[in-house]
């Protein structure tokens, strides 16, 4: 596993990029490699079936040569396995771009960029994120070929999004730094934890920041439409010292700065193997006050310069072979059910995912977008002073 950092920065416009991703300049994206000899064209189809098949869909993305991806660190829920199986299997490059994004920097990134070779093609986004996307109109409808196995409350109607991996909020804790790790909520309220409670990420532009938020509004008598309570936690943890401010990554764990981590479970689970070799050891809780569960959504952008690539990365990673390389990465894939009914599913990597009982619930689109609203407005002032 290579370790990067977190999707926690601010991307740009039309600038230099570093040379390592060798991206193209700006400027519009060449179409005819998306369009087929009978004039079916990538960019509008909704399945592989539209554009002719798999194998039409496969010869065109080989053509188009390349796939633009954004904030996608390659040790977050095994995105390196996926990205190097990828590009072995259909030969086509996958360009990388400022892995340590947010969701929101890869909106901002379709808005500003759009006409541009060097716009992203695919969105990996916080579920909350995909909704104002679509919204906003920036995605295409497509449906995988596994589409309808998807459950209907983890897609859109319109295909414009669906779920792809996700998991639970969880607490990771340095045992060798931190006497007594917590495993709720409450506990992370203790004065014995001063100075070491983070988040990854801001609330406002970060999906697993956003679930740690709503996990904490759970566990302190809030809600689904409530996260409000959530919003105090935090206040309560920076008045008695307890939160720090520095946004959790690998680097800054292996550093001491941030000896307890609030995020994803496939996250701090892969780091725990991670850290085995480094001397750390990384414990993982899923707080037994405030369970909370979500996943990320896939969606490809309308103006994707790269439409056929875009569409064949979409087909891989809702494969079994790429739903199984998610699980490998101690995620939940969204097929996971239907998978383990087919019996497609990695047993061996289902059971070491992170212990938790009872059935998840999720907040519904309206209940996200309220709760959206809620922290861009109270983020700042609880956390501050």
């Amino acid at each position: 596993m290579t370790v990067s950092l977190p999707r926690n920065a601010v991307l740009g416009g039309c600038i230099a990029v570093v040379a390592a991703f060798a991206l193209s300049a700006c400027g519009a994206a060449p179409d005819n490699a998306s369009t087929t000899k009978d004039g079916k064209s990538a960019a509008t189809a909704t399945s592989a079936a539209d554009f002719g098949g798999m194998d039409a869909l496969v010869k065109a993305a080989k053509k188009e040569g390349t796939l633009h991806i954004i904030a996608v660190p390659r040790d977050w829920a095994n995105y390196g396995a996926l990205i190097d199986g990828f590009q072995k299997k259909y030969g086509v490059k996958i360009d990388d771009e400022s892995p340590d994004g947010t969701s929101q920097d890869e909106i901002n990134a379709v808005t500003s960029r759009k006409g541009q070779d060097r716009a992203p093609d695919v969105l990996d986004l916080g579920s909350s994120f995909a909704l104002s996307a679509a919204q906003q109109g920036l995605l295409a409808p497509y449906k995988v070929a596994s589409f309808a196995d998807i459950s209907s409350a983890q897609k859109d109607p319109q295909a414009r999004w669906y779920n792809d991996y996700g998991g639970y909020i969880s607490i990771g804790c340095d045992a060798k730094r931190v006497k007594q790790c917590p495993t709720s909520f409450k506990d992370l309220l203790k004065p014995r934890y001063k100075g070491q409670v983070a988040l990854n990420g801001n609330p406002t532009k970060s999906g697993s920041a956003f679930g740690g938020v709503y996990a904490a509004a759970l566990a302190s008598g809030g809600s689904f439409d409530d996260i409000q309570p959530g919003l105090d936690f935090f206040g309560k943890l920076k008045k008695n010292g307890n939160y720090t401010p520095v946004e959790s990554t690998p680097a800054t764990v292996e550093k001491g700065e941030t000896p307890i981590s609030i995020d994803w479970d496939y996250l701090n689970a892969g780091y725990a193997d991670e850290f085995k070799s480094k001397g750390l050891d990384w414990k993982v809780a899923i707080p037994s006050d405030g369970q909370y569960a979500q996943y990320y959504s896939q969606a490809i952008n309308k103006d994707a310069p790269h439409p056929a690539a875009a569409r064949l990365w979409q087909e891989y990673l809702y494969s079994a072979e790429g739903q199984n390389l998610w699980l490998k990465g101690y995620a939940r894939p969204a097929l996971m059910t239907a998978m383990d009914k087919a019996g497609t599913l990695d047993k061996t990597a289902a059971a070491k995912l992170p212990k938790v009982t009872g059935t998840p619930s999720f907040p519904t689109e309206d209940q996200q977008s309220k709760a959206k609203t809620v922290i861009a407005q109270g983020w700042g002032k609880a956390v501050s002073g």
